[in-house]
């Protein structure tokens, strides 16, 4: 064993010696002025050999990345299998600060060369339309545009069909919120039942009549409610081309704010719903009403074999650039795509609405005439002043002719022939009168139009292909203004207490479906299957159905009605609930060392659930275990598709506990005082944090017990700023609390990794340290207040219009300021009236260790028209760039403009946003989507909450005044930029040769880089942000009589994914018979792409990648893949046969979905 430890090190070196003296030859090259001022000026014989000569060292280079993969590999065995001595305790410096000894076993960063290229930009054709370019060059001048207000005159011949006829394809349709107004299931009661019962009966009446549909919530629950005729009907017509369901997707989701896991979710339960029950595959995607429009959407519909899409929602300023440059559609491509593959046909509506009026041409005075629901004597009429006319025999020639003007003058704001003109609003075609109003209308207008060759024109008629020509788009449609400067920016902050509980349910749905597709598997495997619950499915369809039902553009977003806000929050925690009870459920039967021992019972739950809520709008309540003679148990749950290393902390009701592992080893272990307030410890309460390795998807036990180890327990220290504040503070004799009544000077946290300064007056964040540099870097944070306009137009549920710049928030007390300091964390809490910040700093190796965790308790519910924003000042050189994620999945480049008001400049983030210059990068993590801007260089700015008195005059008709007491989390990270690292020096490598030879691709590479158009996170920060959004489940075992079932830990993975590989989910598919689990999962892998030019040594945690491969056969201990199927993104089209190789390949960026079947 000795021997095979030397040899194993011995060869490391070799390698690494070899290989820096390759890397330093080089390196000299490179900057061989006489060699690049001759470079690439090969003989034209020459360059194929050299080309070879590449090709092959590109391969040795390949092989000497898996000689290190397995010298690793033998290391980590090595290292997992000696008996080494027992962990090292944190120890106090001279100082008085905690040093956590360095872990015995290595850890590695092996980042395979060809990996890195994918971020250096592509060599596909750049789009012709760029939308950062587009935004940057377009002046937003909203000049007068005559009948179409934003846009401008439009001219023709009547000549210009003669070659060709005009077709107009009018497209009947009603947009039906799921939520706005009414909640849910009043607006199905009250009008949506309504439409779909004389859908079925109308459509029957003449077989030339369409009607088109989106929201699959809704058609679901009025599916269950129908007879077994009408739902025959319902077939024959989707069968005959008269009912086409668009999109599919259970809900039409807000793009801004979602996460890409709920837009994956909702598209597969409404599509699966569909071919379960309609037998329907959706072609075409339909999105009128999200506020602005994220290019993940379009990737997502293409992955799920759609072809082409419809979007209305753009800034009106665009809507005319396009028009006039006849861009309306286009194809629309995915910034890193390099093929093609990601094109999806889009078209894009010119006018400001997607209502009768702004559809059928230019002038909504003359397209309101011909919305027959409007006709005089009805409920609503048209704001012009010109109502419609029934259609006679009369007039039938005057009114087509009119018709006709608009759509040819439509018409040419495109390249096609083929012109499409919605027919239809919100709630439309609720009443059989409108029916025939509308469809009888129209029939004679077409009968006349087509009856008259001379007119060249065709109606009603079913698109054509689509002739090629068509520009290549790429980027995304955010931020949205539909008239003057009223940007709909406030969006994505607005309620942000429901938008954090929407991440909550989500982590919880992906814990939930991967442990009970685990489980159920397991327990089939062994034969165990009926002690098992598998009803647990219909808590599982339950939840996902809420959780899609919570994307829909009126939820997520906050802006829907108080009372249907309350709807949409007893849903999520009812689901939340019922998930906690699915994991409960998987976890006791997975971590059980005997599984013939298992017992379903409901009323007496094995385990218990890690907090609770006292309700919809509460904050979660941590559950406090309770210690006595007898052990505790508590068993860990992991999500992450990595090992990681987390400080788990848990709630006690003493502080004499000692924590032991699963296998008996007493652990070292902080513990600290649990405060109700700036001023009082909760009595009886107390937390203790534990540092914990758990492996990938697996679960881990701990067990306390009562007494008292005072090597290993170790308290926390405290000082308290009072700032001449006479207040009484609570003391416990097993902290020790130093107060400290008045003056304070800047104070420090530190950690194996950085040394972190604190404003002793405020308590806020003012600058970090690495340990290995002597400059500080100024990351000083802030908190300001917006008020909103005094005119008219004022702030809203949707729209941002601030007063003025940011004011800074002035509290009418100084700040009480908690400093802890302990062995694994420290943290600052400053009290404020209105908000409580925390900042906490681990002291562990790897991603816990090498970011910030910050949190803000925020509570305005005495604010008047204010906004509360976190702005973050720092050195770095950014240049009027930043950089926000799109959905989670992608990260889209942003400039900021200075001719666009400041309300313009806000975007949705997510999941992160980041800064950076040629040394440093700065990102905020963060657990809940909010706006998020970069007003000046150096700088970003958060949007915390809004509490707005008035309603912004886009038909909600309330302000945003039910605010709740929120947690905002966020990590900060800040990275350095290098390229001394390993991944770094391979792409230097493979980049540097391909320069010398073919200059010109070097400088196509440089072009990318230099539009700006891609940007990627780093591996770490892609992990940083997973350890914020999936934390650990704790789940403490209910209390029982000893000795209890033996308990021991559970490894799904014989090892983690690669690091850049996500598994997104595994979902369990529904059987024949419903609410009961099929046989089959759906596996669905994300490979992420990720910026190798950032610092990666020394990080101390485990990743390697594997340019793209996984080997899936091997991947699962104890169960073996019998089937596998790469599907389509939601498992509507097989895109292969099943194979009986499990080895899978994924492109950088791409998410694959695949039929599985473990067994």
């Amino acid at each position: 064993m000795k021997l095979k430890k030397q040899v194993t090190v011995c060869g490391a070196a070799i390698f690494c010696v070899a290989v820096f003296s390759l890397y330093l030859m080089l390196d000299r090259v490179q900057h061989d002025p006489a060699r690049h001022q001759n470079g690439g000026n090969f003989p034209r014989s020459q360059i194929s050999v050299l080309q070879n000569r590449i090709e092959q060292l590109e391969q040795l280079l390949e092989e000497n990345h898996e000689i290190i993969s397995h010298i690793k590999d033998s290391v980590l065995e090595l290292t997992a299998n000696a008996e080494g001595p027992p962990a090292l305790l944190p120890y106090h410096t001279a100082n008085g600060s905690w040093v956590v000894p360095p872990e015995p076993r290595p850890s590695f960063f092996s980042v395979s060369p060809q990996d890195c290229q994918f971020a250096l930009g592509g060599r596909g054709q750049k789009p012709e339309l760029q939308m950062l370019t587009v935004s940057e060059e377009l002046p937003f001048d909203n000049v007068e545009g005559g009948v179409w207000r934003q846009g401008f005159d439009i001219s023709y011949s009547p000549h210009d069909w003669d070659a060709e006829d005009l077709q107009v394809f009018v497209v009947p349709h009603s947009h039906n919120d799921p939520g706005w107004i009414k909640t849910f299931d009043k607006y199905y009661t009250e009008q949506t039942q309504h439409i779909l019962n004389s859908m079925v009966s109308k459509l029957q009446e003449d077989s030339r009549w369409r009607f088109l549909w989106a929201e699959v919530s809704f058609f679901a629950k009025w599916w269950d409610n129908i007879s077994t005729q009408k739902r025959t009907a319902v077939r024959r017509l989707v069968g005959n081309g008269q009912l086409e369901i668009a999109t599919g997707g259970w809900v039409m989701p807000d793009e801004a704010n979602s996460h890409y896991f709920a837009l994956i979710d909702q598209l597969i339960e409404g599509h699966q719903w569909l071919e379960r029950n309609l037998g329907v595959t959706p072609r075409s995607g339909w999105a009128v009403d999200p506020f602005g429009h994220s290019s993940t959407m379009p990737y997502l519909l293409r992955r799920a074999n759609l072809t082409s899409m419809l979007i209305q929602r753009v800034h009106y300023a665009i809507k005319k650039h396009f028009a006039a440059a006849h861009s309306l559609e286009f194809m629309w491509r995915q910034t890193w795509d390099s093929d093609s593959s990601t094109d999806i046909f889009c078209h894009m509506m010119p006018f400001y609405s997607y209502d009768v009026p702004h559809t059928c041409g230019p002038d909504p005075k003359i397209c309101c005439q011909f919305d027959f629901k409007r006709l005089p004597g009805g409920r609503i009429n048209c704001p012009w002043k010109v109502p419609p006319r029934a259609i006679t025999e009369a007039n039938v020639a005057e009114r087509a002719a009119l018709l006709l003007d608009q759509y040819r003058k439509k018409s040419r704001l495109f390249r096609s022939n083929v012109l499409l003109v919605p027919l239809g609003d919100d709630f439309r075609y609720d009443k059989p009168q409108e029916w025939d109003a509308q469809f009888f209308s129209y029939q004679r207008l077409f009968d006349f139009l087509n009856s008259k060759p001379e007119l060249h024109v065709q109606t009603g008629v079913e698109p054509g292909a689509r002739p090629p020509g068509f520009p290549v788009l790429s980027g995304d449609f955010f931020s949205y203004a539909d008239r003057e400067d009223h940007y709909w920016t406030g969006y994505y902050t607005s309620r942000p207490f429901y938008k954090s509980l929407d991440r909550v349910l989500e982590a919880h749905l992906r814990g939930a479906e991967i442990l009970y597709s685990l489980a159920v598997a397991h327990a089939r495997h062994s034969g165990l299957a009926t002690r098992y619950p598998l009803s647990d499915f219909t808590l599982l369809t339950e939840a996902r159905r809420t959780l899609g039902l919570f994307q829909h553009h009126d939820a997520i977003t906050g802006t829907a009605k108080e009372a249907v806000v309350v709807d949409y929050g007893v849903r999520l925690l009812r689901s939340l609930v019922s998930l906690k009870q699915v994991i409960i459920n998987a976890a006791h039967y997975l971590v059980l060392g005997d599984k013939e021992t298992y017992r379903f019972d409901p009323g007496a739950p094995f385990l218990q659930v890690d907090d609770t809520r006292s309700g919809h709008d509460a904050l979660p309540e941590r559950t406090v275990i309770q210690l006595d003679a007898s052990p505790r148990f508590v068993v860990l749950f992991n999500p992450l598709e990595q090992e990681r290393l987390s400080v788990v902390s848990l709630l006690v009701s003493s502080p004499r506990v000692r924590v032991l592992s699963e296998d008996g080893r007493p652990l070292a272990v902080q513990l600290s005082a649990h405060w109700s307030s700036a001023t009082s410890m909760v009595p009886n309460v107390y937390q203790v944090s534990v540092p914990l390795r758990l492996p990938a998807l697996g679960l881990g036990v701990l067990q306390l017990q009562q007494g008292l180890d005072t090597h290993r327990t170790l308290p926390s220290s405290m000082r308290i700023y009072l700032h001449g504040q006479r207040l009484s503070v609570s003391r416990h004799e097993a902290f020790p609390v130093h107060i400290i009544d008045s003056g304070a000077s800047d104070f420090a946290l530190s950690n194996r990794y950085m040394q972190v300064w604190f404003s002793g007056l405020t308590g806020l964040l003012k600058s970090v340290q690495r340990v290995d540099e002597e400059q500080e870097q100024r990351i000083d944070m802030g908190l300001f207040i917006y008020g909103t306009r005094a005119s008219k137009d004022k702030s809203g549920a949707y729209l941002f219009l601030p007063d003025d710049q940011a004011k800074p928030y002035i509290p009418k007390n100084p700040p009480v300021l908690h400093v802890t300091e302990g062995p694994f964390f420290s943290e600052v809490v400053a009290y404020y009236e209105n908000v409580h910040q925390m900042v906490r700093l681990y002291n562990l190796p790897g991603v816990e260790g090498l970011s910030l965790d910050v949190s803000f308790l925020v509570d305005i519910r005495d604010y008047v028209n204010k906004e509360l924003a976190l702005r973050i000042h720092t050195d770095i050189d950014s240049q009027g760039t930043f950089f926000t994620d799109l959905n989670g999945f992608q990260v889209q480049p942003r400039r900021y403009l200075k001719k666009l008001p400041l309300q313009a400049n806000f975007y949705p983030m997510p999941v992160m946003a980041y800064i950076q210059d040629a040394q440093r990068r700065l990102t905020l993590h963060t657990a809940q989507a909010l706006g998020v801007s970069s007003l000046s260089d150096g700088q970003l700015e958060v949007i915390l909450d809004r509490r707005l008195m008035q309603d912004d005059n886009r038909g909600l008709g309330q302000g945003l005044k039910d605010n709740k007491r929120t947690w905002n989390r966020f990590r900060l990270l800040l990275e350095r930029r290098t390229m001394g690292s390993e991944p770094g020096f391979f792409c230097k490598l493979a980049a540097m040769f391909r320069g010398l030879v073919f200059p010109s691709s070097r400088s196509s590479d440089r072009e990318v880089q230099d539009d700006r158009s891609t940007s990627y996170p780093s591996l770490l920060s892609h992990l940083t942000s997973m350890y914020l959004n999936t934390p650990v489940f704790t789940l403490p075992v209910a209390q029982m009589p000893s000795p209890g079932p033996s308990l021991r830990a559970f490894l799904p993975l014989a090892s983690s994914l690669p690091c850049d590989f996500h598994l997104l989910n595994l979902r369990m598919l529904q059987a024949e018979e419903d609410n009961l689990p099929s046989a089959d999962t759906a596996l669905i892998l994300h490979r992420k792409g990720f910026d190798c030019g950032l610092e990666a040594k020394n990080l101390g945690f485990n990743c390697s990648t594997s340019q793209g491969k996984v080997a899936l056969g091997s991947l699962f201990h104890g169960l073996d893949v019998v089937f596998l199927q790469p599907t389509s993104l939601t498992l509507l089209y097989p895109l292969a046969s099943p194979s009986n190789s499990t080895d899978l390949y994924v492109e950088p960026m791409e998410i694959a979905t695949f039929r599985l079947r473990l067994g």
